[in-house]
């Protein structure tokens, strides 16, 4: 770990690391760093209508995120409400299209009924500080301690589509009467659109087995990743009304039973698909030409399996009309389990939600910013970065120095080891320290600082 810094090359797809924080990608290089350290199992980011990068946490609590100093706060937290440990918990999210006028957020998580897990979706009120006035819009989808999805999307006709898994039971999927395993559309006030495929129902495609990822793509294309089971998790174009398959076909139509199926239910087939399972996740729609050799691409946050070793972010290079893939690039393979992303519509820049090194997530997390420093950008918002930390030199090796904002003193900073172990915690009482760390062990390790407008923390390298 004490080497991490140190420069190095390897090729893996088409991507050059020539040291940790430059990634080059054809003839662009992108810058790595680190806007938030120390999170819990990040689910959901999003780019907000106000310029900031919203977070789900699985535990049950949103982050709001300053993307030019990384400055966080906690707006909102339900944990005492929300179903969590392993997979089920906060999930997906979503921002009302019209957010300056309508500041509405959607969000799915599960809860528990007795002894079964339930999914539900609601609706909070921003008022600039927090979320309040949760408004439930749809609930009682059946969940379980697996499989529940729940990946959101606002669509550009304004209605919201949401994945739900199959909770563990692979029966539900095809059972229209159930609205587990599906691909479900609703209007934003939780009413059924009147052109879904049933008028009296969500549903909106079937056959799913836990789709985690869904975004939208040009013309519109409605893309999605699935995960299989031992085998074919799945890139899918989702469309109206189609049957996905599960559980009597995962992947492509391939085998005997499997093209019966098929032929008799009008299954839609994957674009592509990964065996061994690779555990596929969030996805977005690449088109900014900060970075040209991603344009028309899908990129797709992979958790890695069960096993690990496929942890990265895949690019699914798009033919001209987006129906078929027409080449695969993988990324960003030194970063642990990822779970999801999102773009910076100013200067292109991607961000990346770290999930630790196992399943079914461990911290601290990351959200792992990637930039190109070149491109220059002209309409970027002016801001102020009032609040502050800075860190240097970067590697340490016997002292440092930590540099504080003035509106941090009084508070206290906490120095927190990879492995989440406190190893120094000190109240602020001017803006500059310097610190010894001789006496701490070679590896990574953050600072946090937290005052009543969020926290900030900064990694650096001991040596």
């Amino acid at each position: 770990m004490k080497n991490l810094l140190l420069l190095f090359a390897f090729c893996f797809g088409c991507i050059q690391y020539t040291n940790a924080q430059d990634v080059t990608i054809g003839n662009t290089t992108l810058t790595q760093s680190n806007l938030v350290t120390g999170i819990q199992i990040p689910w959901e980011i999003l780019w907000g209508a106000d310029d900031h990068i919203w977070i789900t946490e699985r535990r049950g609590r949103v982050l709001r995120v300053d993307p030019n100093n990384g400055n966080t706060e906690t707006i909102l937290n339900i944990q005492s409400q929300v179903e969590s440990g392993g997979e089920p918990g906060l999930l997906g999210m979503a921002l009302h299209p019209d957010f300056a006028n309508s500041p509405l957020v959607y969000l799915a998580y599960t809860y528990a009924e007795g002894w079964n897990v339930k999914i539900r979706i609601s609706s909070f009120e921003w008022n600039g500080t927090e979320l309040i006035n949760e408004n439930t819009i749809l609930e009682d989808i059946i969940g379980g301690g697996i499989h529940n999805g729940t990946r959101l999307l606002i669509l550009p006709d304004n209605t919201m589509m949401a994945t739900t898994g199959d909770g563990g039971d692979s029966s539900i999927s095809q059972d229209m009467n159930s609205l587990s395993g599906k691909t479900i559309r609703m209007n934003l006030d939780g009413t059924i659109p009147a052109d879904n495929p049933d008028p009296n129902s969500y549903v909106w495609s079937y056959g799913h087995r836990n789709a985690q990822g869904l975004c939208n793509g040009p013309n519109g294309i409605i893309y999605s990743s699935e995960h299989g089971a031992q085998s074919s998790d799945e890139f899918n174009v989702i469309e109206k009304g189609r049957n996905y398959g599960w559980p009597f076909v995962q992947g492509q139509c391939n085998t005997t039973a499997e093209l019966a199926f098929c032929n008799a239910n009008d299954v839609r087939e994957p674009l592509t698909e990964y065996s061994p399972c690779i555990a596929v996740n969030g996805v977005e729609y690449y088109d900014h030409p900060a970075i040209p050799e991603l344009q028309n691409s899908v990129l797709m946050a992979v958790l890695g399996g069960l096993s690990g070793g496929a942890e990265r972010i895949t690019q699914l290079k798009m033919s001209a009309d987006g129906l078929s893939v027409i080449e695969q690039n993988n990324y960003m393979n030194n970063l642990g389990r990822l779970r999801d992303i999102c773009i910076n519509p100013y200067d292109g820049s991607i961000y990346v939600a770290t999930n630790g090194p196992q399943y079914p997530g461990s911290g601290p997390n990351r959200i792992v910013q990637y930039t190109n420093e070149e491109y220059v950008i002209s309409n970027t918002p002016e801001v102020e970065n009032n609040q502050f930390i800075k860190v240097f030199p970067n590697p340490m090796k016997a002292t440092g120095t930590f540099t504080f904002s003035e509106n941090f003193i009084g508070s206290e900073y906490e120095v927190i080891s990879f492995n989440g172990e406190v190893v120094m915690k000190k109240t602020i009482v001017q803006t500059t320290e310097e610190i010894s760390t001789a006496k701490l062990p070679a590896g990574m390790y953050y600072i946090k600082a937290e005052n009543k407008e969020g926290f900030i923390t900064k990694t650096f390298v001991v040596q």
